[in-house]
């Protein structure tokens, strides 16, 4: 018998409500939250009069939601994940896995050069330019280099289970970046 798929299981929240911003004071409507506490004296000055003035301790991390309803949400309350239910769609954002220096080979997936014959051209990219019209390199021609360590937005996963006691939130569907990355959740925006 074959094992059920694996699903990444987030940890996500509780998460503080900050600040709350309105068209009269700041032109547009958001709420800013926080997750992830950390000690005090390692919080700047601005940002720890900003966390006393909300009533939540110090935070690792700030992110603002712009929403239309933000008088549902009071400063001080908790987000928490009981906002999502089963079978609904969420997109998560992260920073991906960082790779290093990459060849073309394992970066943007080119077929490498013969193996036999005396070739002295396995793994590198080949010829790159482009005659002597135009004598140049165009922009953007898939090359080596960093690999990894970008900003990347998954959509369209399915919440499988929610645990309100725990906090904890079971999608199906890879997320991106490594084992304890911070993640945005958010409901999705297509589907």
């Amino acid at each position: 018998m074959y094992a059920s798929q694996t699903v990444p299981v987030i940890e996500a929240g509780p998460c503080p409500v900050v600040q709350i911003k309105s068209d009269a004071t700041d032109g547009y409507r958001a709420i800013q939250i926080g997750f992830g506490e950390k000690k005090e004296k390692l919080t700047n000055k601005p940002a720890q009069g900003h966390f006393k003035k909300a009533g939540v301790p110090s935070l690792k991390l700030l992110k603002e939601f712009r929403i239309d309803d933000v008088e549902n949400y009071e400063v001080g309350s908790n987000v928490t994940v009981e906002i999502f239910s089963v079978g609904e769609l969420i997109d998560v954002s992260g920073i991906s896995k960082g790779k290093g220096f990459a060849g073309v080979m394992k970066r943007w997936g080119f077929k490498g050069g013969k193996a036999t014959h005396g070739s002295e051209n396995h793994r590198t990219a080949g010829s790159i330019g482009a005659s002597a019209d135009p004598s140049r390199v165009f922009k953007g021609l898939p090359m080596s280099g960093r690999m990894g360590g970008k900003r990347i937005s998954v959509q369209s996963l399915e919440v499988v289970k929610v645990d309100a006691g725990k906090n904890l939130l079971v999608v199906k569907g890879s997320v991106p970046g490594p084992t304890n990355s911070i993640l945005m959740i958010r409901k999705a925006a297509r589907g």
